[in-house]
């Protein structure tokens, strides 16, 4: 079963003017899903019809030829036709809300976890436990990590809704583990391709060249020290020469000398070259030229880690830290290695939680003291980079294993249909289950009738036994009074809310035989314009056409 698609373009390219590992995801899964969905028509929401024509240029660009519907919020209730929708993000609870008009059984939402630990995906999640989110939606947790991570800010909620208000009744979506996928086919590279970038990196057969890839930022990314120290011991203790190869961006020219710095103090005996990973043929000399793979992220932004497999599709035996997604990713020994990681006990770091909350740290400033105090072992780092230099031989069997796990587990063609079965699963838990869900008055509390949430403020309230009668002595004269009027802007503006002019004949004629209740003037109508009409009676009586009477 395939899915409507939240879509807006940044969310799904890497050409804006800033560069997230959520835009990278959203590319390549945009990219996957028109190769290998088995969809037979495309549905997208969108915020303006540019987004739409841009999506249905997208889907030709990648050869879909399929027809392309689109709705805006306007028509949010067609979305029970598609009976999903995809959303590039955690945030379900939201959505779940703007379901609520329609009957929350009408469609499933599925949203996908990214960085869990910016307070705007914080608060998304644990808002999920308050949302009307059903059993027929789903938040993919991207990695093992990030479920347990997720399942621990849930749990911290309820805890405290419970102490709070002593809830007893949960209702939760899905969190099924799915990973991100990547073309694999994009990491294969011709012989001349791997000697035409070493040539550009200036290194010769007997140099080993490890690779960095990513946004180079020690504060909320990796931080490079580790890294760096475990080359140079293993270049002295091998005595090979040994290139780094960063290749990401710096954010500005204040981490730019800090990396510059740090690679002098930490690592002078190994050569770092730093490529520009905004631009493709830089991306490609990186890959193509490279031996190893190496990240040892040791940041709570991070979820999955895309790049060690991307190494892995190139052929790289790759050296990671055990950490977050990476442990599901990389089978130590095998693939490469896994370095281990320390961290302080829960609890001792509530300081720098309250900092972030009450904003008197970034966002970035508390990823980065929260990453200071989060250590590798740099002795395994030094052993497993020592052993990878010194045998071509595990280098090649190792990269092997990857690429060989890359194409089979990772690759978007194994993916997609892994979204596909779980949006069936949840269609069929809707098929079966919504029809026990029993309808709330005010399904949206915070957005509430105004005719019910105000319902104290007017002296009385027009009802279906209300009586009303012609001001003007006949409807031809009110008709004519309510064309003129209807000219002013002032009362234009609401024509959203209006009855049309045949509308209002029907009202004025049956007016005018003398007094009659409010459900009498509507009677003639259609059923499906009665109640919306019904309520325009109140406009009628403020024009000053009609008027109440006893």
């Amino acid at each position: 079963m395939s899915a409507a698609i939240f879509y807006h373009p940044e969310a799904y390219t890497t050409s804006g003017p800033k560069l997230m590992g959520r835009n990278a995801a959203g590319e390549s899964f945009l990219r996957g899903y028109l190769t290998y969905s088995s969809a037979k028509e495309f549905w997208v929401q969108v915020q303006q019809s540019a987004h739409a024509q841009h999506f249905a240029e997208t889907a030709k660009a990648h050869g879909r030829n399929e027809p392309v519907r689109a709705l805006t919020k306007n028509g949010l209730g067609s979305l029970s036709q598609a009976g999903q929708i995809y959303y590039p993000g955690p945030g379900i609870g939201e959505h779940a809300f703007h379901r609520a008009g329609f009957g929350h059984g009408s469609w499933s939402l599925c949203g996908i976890t990214h960085t869990t630990s910016s307070a705007m995906a914080m608060d998304a999640i644990t808002a999920l436990v308050t949302s009307p989110v059903q059993p027929w939606d789903a938040v993919i947790c991207t990695s093992s990590a990030v479920k347990n991570n997720v399942e621990r800010m849930l749990q911290a909620q309820v805890d405290y809704l419970k102490d709070r208000l002593g809830i007893s009744k949960l209702v939760l979506p899905q969190l099924p583990v799915i990973p991100l996928g990547i073309h694999t086919q994009d990491f294969v590279y011709t012989d001349a391709q791997k000697l035409d970038a070493r040539s550009a990196l200036g290194v010769d057969e007997h140099t080993l060249v490890v690779l960095f890839m990513g946004r180079l930022s020690f504060h909320a990314k990796a931080h490079p020290l580790a890294m760096y120290q475990a080359l140079e011991r293993a270049a002295h203790s091998t005595g090979k020469q040994v290139v780094l190869v960063e290749c990401g961006w710096h954010a500005n020219e204040y981490i730019q000398k800090a990396y510059a710095d740090a690679a002098r103090k930490a690592c002078p005996n190994v050569r770092v070259v730093t490529l520009d990973g905004r631009k493709a043929q830089e991306r490609q000399t990186a890959w193509a030229g490279a031996d190893i793979f190496c990240s040892l992220s040791d940041n709570i932004q991070e979820t999955f880690g895309i790049v060690p497999i991307e190494a892995m599709a190139a052929g790289l035996p790759v050296v990671v830290s055990d950490w977050d997604g990476y442990k599901d990713t990389v089978r130590d020994g095998i693939d490469g290695y896994r370095i281990p990681t320390l961290m302080p006990q829960s609890g001792l770091a509530g300081d720098l939680a309250l900092r972030h909350a009450l904003e008197i740290d970034t966002y970035d400033m508390y990823c980065g003291h929260t990453c200071s105090l989060i250590a590798m072992d740099a002795e395994a780092a030094t052993q497993a980079f020592i052993r990878l230099f010194e045998s071509a031989e595990l280098r090649l069997r190792m990269g092997q294993a990857g690429r060989d796990r890359a194409q089979e587990v990772y690759d978007w063609s194994a993916i997609i249909p892994q979204y596909e079965s779980l949006w069936t699963r949840l269609g069929e838990i809707r098929q079966s289950q919504a029809k026990e869900l029993k309808p709330l008055a005010h399904p949206w509390p915070a957005r509430m009738d105004p005719f019910n949430a105000f319902a104290s403020y007017p002296t009385m309230v027009l009802a279906p036994e209300t009586m009303l009668t012609l001001v003007h002595s006949d409807s031809a004269t009110a008709l004519a009074s309510v064309r003129s009027m209807r000219e002013l802007a002032m009362v234009d503006f609401a024509k959203l809310v209006l009855p049309t002019d045949e509308e209002i004949v029907t009202v004025l004629t049956a007016a005018e035989s003398g007094p009659r209740s409010a459900v009498e003037l509507v009677a003639a109508l259609i059923g499906e314009r009665q109640a919306f009409v019904f309520r325009s009676l109140c406009w009628l009586v403020k024009l000053g056409l009609l008027k109440v009477t006893t």
